[in-house]
């Protein structure tokens, strides 16, 4: 008869091999900003490489030029950085079962149990974590570049390598209430009509180059509030598929318009994103995916437990700074 930490490792091993796409899906379910790339075809692997390179689109092309006749054409490089390097980051969560466990719930209905409930939590941990990582600006040791550092409160910053101080084009857009893009007077953001969107246009338009505009705006609670409350009725266009996967959503011309409850998500911003720019990066052999034995897992010299490793390899990237965008105070 099989050992209770034989079975154990083996039900858990075979969920998350067997079962990859349903995981993932869950882990979206506790992120509306990652389940919008995913579904965007934005979510992808990588198969290796010393980090990830992500070509850029550029805003313009310098070499667009009217001539006649023999006129000396424009040949000059637009720029001389073609890409953007992400450093590739790891995240390990660990789906433990001391020996005690095992041995009290011996058993197949009961160790099925105890797997699934550690599977459970060991996807809602990995979910949430993440959640915050994808908002967050990767200050914290070996942490992913999230939205606070790829669409920085200054729209600068060292991003995938690259100065903007020094290379203007790889600047974020900035609409601060304090110092309006339009200019005039500070404007505080509220549920009064009309207010939020004299905020907006101008990010939204400055954003937009020709048919590349936002398509997503992630809003913390208090600025989703503000835009809901302001808006009419005849306004409020709810997106259906958003709303089946349980996240409110409105729309703003042809964005949508999200927020993330408990996410992660600094307060007082919106983020107009145009996700196509915008990737989650992870690496083929580690997409949490499991190390070791399936039937073994990993047993600890010092410890009467069974460990079952789940690595994740990758980064949050972005190939245009230039079409993303904060709000903020």
């Amino acid at each position: 008869m099989p050992s209770p930490n034989a079975v154990f490792t083996e039900l858990v091993s075979t969920t998350f091999r067997n079962h990859r796409k349903e995981v993932m899906d869950n882990v979206s379910k506790h992120n509306a900003l990652y389940r919008m790339i995913a579904e965007g075809g934005r979510s992808r692997t990588e198969d290796g490489g010393t980090s990830i390179a992500i070509p850029l689109e550029y805003a313009s092309n310098g070499t667009y030029q009217r001539y006649s006749g023999l006129d000396l054409l424009n040949i000059a490089q637009s720029d001389v950085i073609s890409a953007a390097e992400y450093q590739w980051r790891n995240i390990a969560i660990h789906v433990v079962a001391s020996g005690n466990d095992l041995r009290i719930n011996n058993g197949a209905s009961k160790i099925a149990s105890l797997a699934k409930s550690r599977i459970r939590n060991a996807i809602n941990t990995f979910g949430n974590n993440f959640s915050a990582d994808m908002y967050g600006d990767g200050s914290l040791t070996n942490q992913i570049g999230g939205l606070q550092l790829l669409v920085s409160d200054t729209g600068l910053g060292t991003v995938g390598g690259i100065v903007s101080a020094s290379f203007p084009f790889w600047a974020s857009k900035v609409q601060s209430a304090a110092a309006p893009l339009q200019g005039g007077s500070a404007i505080t953001p509220s549920a009064t009509a009309g207010i939020m969107e004299s905020l907006m246009l101008p990010l939204y338009l400055e954003t937009t180059r020709n048919n590349d505009q936002v398509d997503l705006i992630v809003a913390s609670n208090d600025y989703f509030a503000f835009y809901e409350q302001s808006l009419s009725s005849q306004k409020q266009y709810m997106d259906s598929s958003s709303a089946a996967a349980g996240f409110s959503a409105l729309r703003y011309k042809k964005a949508k318009v999200i927020f993330d409850g408990n996410s992660g998500m600094p307060a007082s911003r919106m983020y107009f994103l145009n996700t196509k720019n915008i990737e989650v990066v992870a690496h083929v052999d580690a997409n949490l995916t499991v190390i070791g034995d399936e039937t073994e897992g990993l047993r600890p010299i010092n410890q009467d437990a069974a460990v079952i490793p789940l690595l994740w390899m990758g980064n949050m990237t972005c190939s245009n700074r230039s079409l993303q965008g904060v709000l903020k105070p």
